[in-house]
């Protein structure tokens, strides 16, 4: 007489066939290009790795990057906060048209957001016309760090607006309500009150800008001829060069930074969530 068939086994079966799918997935179009690109610097030798730290261009490069994406991340969540909060506790005529057009750029990719820059101050824009019919020459920003910081700024700003938006929309009043029958300020209020609330939103927020922002290509391909940035550094060497080593050396550093912050802001988050 045969046993009775086993459900449990008969669902760990079905499990395993519908996990299998994306471990193949995950297996070819990850961990395998993953360890091709970890191993390819060794084929010109170990000091290849680091590269990034020994060599004066690669290591502007690098910081260029940092600082930029570091910037672009403070900036956007400082708008992105002001102007979210004020959106989630105002009701107004066109709220909702308002919204729909500070968020319309999600919508649009990096070079588009360049091109958009470059109409304003590029060499045939509107800035570059103004100054030169005020007699000052045909001048330009598009083209450098000021121009790349405008573009990751219009880039991010949205997604920072929207994260925002929701996270006011869902903070507690109560507690807004019992500090100012306390007497607390304003300056308390924001402090004691939105602070704790809206930080697992800035940390989770600031860490998406950050890492958006460092491996923009798209943006930077349009306007970063007078400023290098890691992501026109590996496009150089990957395709102008096809110096494949040095590429894979600095893809490497951008995502151990990149992964280096998100990782912190992970941890940070559910520091922030236990804490409340």
């Amino acid at each position: 007489m045969t046993a009775p068939p086993n459900p449990t086994s008969r669902a760990s079966q079905i499990r395993m066939l519908c996990v299998l799918p994306a471990v193949i997935f995950f297996t070819a179009f990850w961990l395998l290009p993953a360890a091709t690109l970890i191993a390819l610097p060794a084929n010109n030798g170990w000091d290849t790795y680091l590269l990034v730290l020994t060599n004066a261009r690669y290591l502007q490069s690098l910081l260029n990057t940092l600082w930029l994406s570091l910037a672009t991340t403070l900036v956007t969540l400082i708008l992105g906060a002001a102007v979210g909060i004020y959106l989630a506790r105002r009701r107004f005529r066109g709220r909702q048209a308002l919204i729909s057009l500070l968020t319309a750029p999600l919508a649009f990719p990096g070079v588009i957001v360049g091109f958009f820059v470059i109409l304003i101050g590029g060499r045939q824009g509107s800035f570059a016309s103004l100054t030169s019919s005020l007699g000052m020459g045909r001048m330009t920003f598009a083209y450098g760090v000021i121009g790349l910081f405008l573009a990751y700024l219009y880039f991010s700003l949205p997604r920072a607006i929207a994260s925002y938006t929701a996270a006011a929309e869902a903070m507690d009043p109560q507690l807004e309500e019992a500090a100012r029958v306390l007497g607390a300020s304003r300056w308390q209020i924001t402090r004691d009150a939105w602070w704790p609330q809206l930080l697992p939103t800035t940390v989770a927020c600031g860490a998406i800008v950050f890492a958006t922002a460092m491996g923009a290509f798209g943006t930077a391909f349009t306007l970063s001829s007078q400023f290098e940035v890691v992501p026109i550094t590996i496009y150089n060497e990957f395709t102008n060069y096809a110096n494949f080593a040095v590429a894979a050396s600095l893809s490497i550093a951008l995502g151990l930074v990149t992964w280096g912050v998100l990782y912190l802001s992970r941890v940070l988050t559910n520091d922030a969530k236990a804490a409340q």
